[in-house]
């Protein structure tokens, strides 16, 4: 397998696609490129279809998927504000890429989803879905259903065209809603999943819950536990969660301890102080183990960090082919307060592989096994060779 990517802020579309599209082909060695994936932000979506014919005029890929953006990411860089576009390339070797287009059909009384691929063999899943017009939740709980343990990875898209529609990219055509997507077989490919938010205080065990609102923890009114466990806190965490209360609730309970990789973490959007209730942003169950989490710019480096080293070390310490990036458009300088650190810490972590992806306004990855929507994440695809 061969990744190469390229990244141009040129601003005519044409001839800034035919640019990062050429730099990508390099990083193929002269091997055909079976799939791009197509990131084009500012000026570029005046004019997406531009865009396209000149990453078809560079790469002639017969598969291609991708998205309007608020930033994109590729060759080490982030543009987070401006015209530019990144053109991920690959060469799959024995392996397929089947793009898809997802849109929703409406009925009398219900809503069903049309366009899914055959998941059976998938061995990973990019999902690139509109904001507006499409029902990422429920759809990645269908995922979850049909194709248990599929890694599904990708983002919400973060800009549409200068006319307001969406821009949702898939071979030569835009499409007007829904999501698109691929589905790889035979290629392996390694969810990474950085959360940006460092586990803080004791371990509690939800004791009454109903849906998305705790009634206890420990046995205990859920806010009154929660006012001890933050009263614990030494005073720098107590202002990190002050800034932004945030619970990481375990997937998978059947672990005998749990690390920083196995809490969903979602913030607390409400509390009851008469009933002495939490609301937040996940359904619980009587049973599960919560713990607050606190997030920064020292938290989210070194959580990136970790979870890219991981998987580096799962392929045998050397460089995967490359990775594809969805990161938070809530991330880059006004996280980090320096340009590139997303970007350049995937170069680093992961040797220099050839990575490209976009500032995405969600971020799609799995904790436990299952994926979910998350806010303020990275989440990496990672290609081993």
């Amino acid at each position: 397998m061969r990744i190469g990517c390229g990244l141009s802020t040129s601003a005519d579309p044409r001839v800034a696609a035919i640019e990062a599209g050429q730099q990508a082909a390099a990083g193929l060695h002269g091997t055909r490129a079976d799939i791009a994936c197509v990131f084009a932000s500012g000026g570029h979506l005046a004019a997406p279809e531009a865009t396209l014919e000149g990453v078809h005029e560079a790469l002639a890929p017969p598969v291609l998927a991708g998205c309007g953006a608020g930033g994109v990411v590729g060759d080490g860089r982030e543009v987070e504000r401006g015209t530019a576009v990144a053109v991920w390339a690959a060469a799959l070797g024995e392996g397929i890429a089947e793009p898809f287009h997802l849109d929703l059909i409406r009925g009398d009384d219900a809503l069903a989803i049309g366009g899914l691929p055959d998941l059976d063999e998938v061995t990973a899943v990019v999902l690139i879905p509109d904001p507006y017009s499409f029902p990422t939740d429920a759809v990645l709980g269908e995922l979850a259903r049909r194709a248990p343990g599929v890694p599904v990875l990708g983002g919400i898209a973060s800009a549409r065209t200068l006319d307001g529609d969406p821009a949702l990219f898939l071979g030569a055509d835009l499409c007007d809603e829904g999501a698109v997507g691929i589905a790889f077989r035979g290629i392996e490919v390694l969810p990474c999943v950085s959360q940006g938010a460092a586990p803080v205080g004791p371990e509690l065990t939800v004791t009454a819950a109903d849906g998305h609102v705790i009634r206890e923890l420990a046995g205990r009114r859920a806010l009154d536990a929660l006012r001890e466990a933050i009263e614990s806190l030494d005073p720098e965490e107590q202002t990190l969660v002050a800034s932004g209360l945030l619970l990481g609730v375990v997937i998978d309970g059947n672990k005998p301890e749990y690390e920083q990789g196995d809490f969903l973490v979602r913030g607390v959007i409400g509390a009851d102080p008469d009933a002495g209730t939490l609301t937040v942003g996940a359904p619980v169950t009587e049973g599960t183990v919560v713990r607050l989490h606190a997030r920064d710019a020292i938290s989210a480096d070194r959580d990136l960090r970790t979870a890219l080293e991981l998987r580096r070390e799962a392929i045998g310490g050397g460089a995967p082919a490359g990775a594809l990036v969805f990161t938070c458009n809530g991330r880059g300088e006004a996280m980090f307060g320096i340009p590139d650190h997303d970007a350049a810490t995937v170069s680093e972590e992961l040797a220099g592989a050839p990575a490209a992806g976009f500032f995405a306004a969600g971020e799609i990855g799995p904790v436990g096994g299952d994926p979910f929507l998350h806010g303020f994440t990275a989440t990496v695809a990672v290609f081993p060779r």
